[in-house]
């Protein structure tokens, strides 16, 4: 680890200076500004309140014989949240990371965060979204050290946070070692519009997905041929005062997109079939718009619910299925740092009434281990004690 960060990062850290002192990180909500400090315990608030409901508590289903069937429902032991650095400094991916970990009841969540340095906001995210320790180290090597442990960084059961596509690579090979959250893509946006919806302002939410990088993906589905006259002159016009103009500007020559379909049904059919991460719906009667909406990492209703809200403060988790795999994926949540235990016992009656389709089955399958199994017991005392 030390050689790739010295390689890699042009840092020659020592082991020992790794990990940072908990004082120094766990007090970070001191030095930041008032105004941020309260934006931030907001939405740890926010985000906590709205996974709480995504809890399971699992279930049994007992027969009066006795048998028995059920589910346990357990929290990991340990999680990996890989805090990236590049172009922009995120406290919101690590709220959108940890705090539905914490809420499963994860014990120990092990924050990995840029060796050159890391803001004190995103110390702050950490400190309150329940991160236990935090380390500066990052790359590939640092997802392979929470995969693998080291001397030094304890071996995780997951990994969750996005990256650069040397970290997304890890994360691929990796899988199956350790779990991972997902592959995450290049963020998108496609927004369904009709003639109610305002340039301006669908310029201003197109420009917002696109400065995240240069191969973010924007895209304007519309019903309205005036709106897709005007949007490219609103977008002109808002990007020559963006802040970010560079990059907004080069997401949208390579990715921007305006489709005009037919009808809000066809503009639908463009949204399954994308199957993007974020969906904004600038429609009248947004809600029946989106009722038909099949594949999306999430759904966002009316002028007044830009992109924007669920990145920061609504509630459910910002890290959202991408390139197309919203048809079989879902936004991340409680769920994702918990494992499933299934739970059987068998009373000696119900043992006595399945014995003969247990061995069927298990002999047409060639395992007459398996039937032999239930063939002793039914057989043996428990068959007496049945029969008694």
């Amino acid at each position: 680890m030390q050689e790739y960060t010295r390689k890699f990062d042009g840092l020659n850290l020592e082991p020992a200076e790794w990990e940072l002192e908990p004082a120094s990180w766990q007090g970070a909500l001191s030095r930041v500004p008032p105004t941020l400090s309260a934006a931030l315990t907001r939405a740890v608030r926010r985000v906590t309140e709205y996974h709480q409901h995504q809890r399971d508590v699992g279930f049994h289903l007992s027969e009066p014989d006795g048998t028995l069937t059920g589910m346990k429902v357990s929290p990991l032991d340990r999680v990996g949240l890989y805090v990236p650095g590049g172009k922009a400094s995120y406290p919101s991916t690590v709220i959108m990371n940890a705090v539905p970990a914490l809420v499963a009841g994860v014990q120990e969540i092990v924050a990995v965060v840029p060796p050159q340095g890391v803001t004190d906001v995103v110390l702050a995210a950490c400190a309150l979204s329940g991160v236990t320790r935090v380390f500066r180290i990052g790359g590939a090597q640092a997802v392979a050290a929470l995969a693998y442990g080291t001397q030094t960084i304890p071996r995780v059961d997951k990994i969750v946070g996005p990256g650069n596509r040397w970290v997304a690579e890890a994360k691929r090979q990796l899988a199956g070692q350790v779990g991972i959250d997902m592959i995450a893509g290049p963020t998108e946006v496609l927004i369904v519009a009709d003639e109610t919806a305002r340039p301006d302002l669908i310029a201003a939410d197109l420009i917002a997905q696109a400065e995240h990088d240069e191969d973010a993906t924007s895209w304007c589905v519309t019903t309205d041929p005036d709106l897709a006259e005007a949007l490219p002159a609103a977008v002109d016009q808002a990007l020559a005062g963006s802040a970010r103009e560079p990059i907004a500007r080069a997401a949208l020559e390579r990715n921007g997109l305006i489709v005009l379909a037919g009808s809000l049904r066809d503009a639908i059919e463009v949204v399954n079939r994308r199957a993007p991460e974020h969906v904004q719906v600038a429609t009248d009667g947004a809600e029946r718009v989106a009722s038909g909406i099949r594949n999306a990492g999430a759904i966002f209703l009316g002028d007044d619910t830009p992109e924007a809200v669920g990145d920061y403060l609504a509630g459910p988790s910002h890290v959202l299925p991408t390139g197309g795999t919203a048809r079989y994926s879902s936004p991340l949540g409680v769920y994702d740092f918990v494992k499933r235990t299934s739970i059987v016992r068998y009373s000696p009656g119900r043992l006595a009434e399945d014995a003969d389709s247990i061995i069927a089955l298990a002999e047409a399958e060639g395992l007459f281990g398996h039937a032999e199994t239930v063939r002793m017991r039914v057989g043996g005392e428990a068959g007496k004690r049945v029969s008694g």
